[in-house]
């Protein structure tokens, strides 16, 4: 690893939205215009960090001239790139969408500075080399997320408080175990720890509180009863924010730390355990998608559900590490960030998301169907989509190691994504009255759907050039 400073990229990738949130509360007429450039900023510096790993390898950023064991420190390595453009490619169609979502100037001002803070500390959190600095983005992550839920107004406050309560339980089993950790080693640099850590009682203890406040902010069944309300109830953009990206940082650290830190104490069982509880994920989160009687809560008991590929992948990690989860994570962020803004412009049009009355809004918006279905594509596993790909990976994995019932399981939820996508998309070819429109409904906000609708299926031929950066560029 290249411990020499080529700082600029990598450091430009936290800083560039927070400059912009900055900006966004210091002239918040302008918060639109100063997110949007902001948005196409940070995607430029992404692609300035993937220059500097193509050319210098991994990199160890001391910030303040201060080194391990003390300062804080950056790195940048294949599979934080991958996070890093997962977070850029779907927040971009988000920052245009939300332009003409929300009406009136109160929710602007709050919204802009809050998301674009949002941002900038999901970036740090995928740079962060040390324990403590985990944790401060972690917390930062859940208090700013909880804030944008309740921009939905008074009826989203209580899955707000929801959600802020599971999570600051979620931090507590983190912050003590990161306490354990530099009470038996004297440190909390991630690369430091990883050369000293023994299967001792008290490591495990520190690895059973981390990986529980890790599964809690992941909503990992059965775990996940804050996801629901909290995702269905949040404004459109800031659903899709959510299940798209937020959930996904507690998952790809709970892989980080398996992988580096705890590796001697991560044995099969606990992984078996992981695994059962993402199978126990995909049915319940399924049944309740089949069930639910508004869209959006359709949509966030999917998350539920498709979460659970997640806890699948886990069990794999000693055949298969991080090229599938990373293919799974990228491909659901973008359809999910699709279907949430579908579904918010069929909310929009109709006045409500309820699934008994929502036909009339589907059949007067063809591009966010269509953006629907491509998402729908993507969490079946349809070829040619990115959730094929991924789930082309993990099946293999599982066939390989001879995990039949994981293998069974991933083919299983296929099909029950499939019962509860064409639940919705049946509602468009049903006859009935023409829609008038209750609420505007912008092209861009269509586009912007259809967009990450299309990214979800394109990421199905960008499997080479990411097993290339996770194999070339590990951790």
């Amino acid at each position: 690893m290249d411990l020499s400073l080529h700082p600029h990229w990598t450091v430009w990738c936290i800083v560039v939205p927070l400059l912009a949130g900055g900006l966004a509360v210091l002239v918040p007429r302008w918060g639109k215009t100063i997110g949007l450039i902001g948005a196409v900023l940070t995607l430029i510096v992404v692609g300035g960090a993937t220059l500097q790993l193509l050319s210098h390898g991994p990199q160890r950023i001391e910030i303040g001239s201060w080194g391990a064991p003390l300062g804080i420190q950056l790195q940048l390595d294949g599979p934080a790139l991958m996070m890093l453009w997962t977070t850029a490619l779907v927040s971009l169609p988000i920052t245009v969408y939300a332009r003409d979502y929300f009406q009136t100037p109160q929710q602007q001002i709050r919204f802009w500075p809050l998301w674009l803070l949002l941002w900038s500390t999901m970036n740090m959190l995928y740079l962060s080399a040390d324990l403590f600095n985990l944790y401060i983005t972690l917390e930062l992550l859940s208090f700013v997320s909880v804030v944008l839920v309740a921009l939905a107004g008074p009826n989203a406050v209580r899955a707000a408080i929801r959600y802020l309560l599971m999570n600051l339980l979620g931090s507590l089993g983190f912050l003590l175990a990161v306490a354990l950790m530099y009470g038996a080693y004297g440190m909390l640099d991630i690369n430091m720890l990883a050369e000293q850590v023994e299967a001792t009682p008290l490591t495990g203890l520190a690895l059973a509180l981390m990986s529980i406040g890790l599964l809690v902010k992941s909503a990992l069944f059965p775990l996940h009863v804050w996801l629901p309300p909290a995702h269905a109830g949040a404004p459109a953009p800031v659903s899709a924010v959510l299940s798209a990206l937020v959930v996904k940082a507690s998952f790809y650290l709970l892989l980080l730390l398996w992988l580096t830190l705890y590796s001697p104490l991560v044995t099969r069982e606990l992984t078996t355990l992981v695994g059962l509880l993402g199978i126990g994920a995909i049915l319940w989160g399924s049944l309740q998608a089949l069930r639910a009687s508004r869209l959006k809560q359709l949509v966030a008991y999917s998350t539920v559900a498709q979460l659970g590929y997640i806890g699948l992948a886990i069990t794999l990690i000693d055949v298969a590490a991080w090229q599938p989860v990373l293919t799974f994570i990228i491909a659901h962020a973008c359809a999910k960030g699709a279907m949430f803004l579908a579904a918010g412009n069929f909310q929009r049009a109709a006045g409500h998301d309820r699934m008994a009355l929502i036909s009339a809004a589907l059949r007067a918006l063809p591009v966010s169907v269509f953006a629907f279905a491509l998402a729908g594509i993507s969490l079946i596993g349809l070829p040619p989509s990115g959730g094929f790909l991924a789930k082309w990976l993990l099946l293999s994995a599982a066939l390989d190691s001879g995990r039949w019932l994981i293998a069974l399981a991933l083919v299983g939820s296929g099909l029950l994504t499939a019962l509860y996508v064409f639940r919705v998309l049946e509602r468009a070819v049903r006859p009935g009255a023409a829609l008038k429109p209750v609420g505007r409904v912008s092209p861009l906000m269509e586009w912007s759907a259809l967009g990450l609708g299309l990214l979800a299926i394109l990421l199905g031929f960008a499997g080479m050039w990411i097993t290339q950066i996770l194999a070339e560029w590990p951790v």
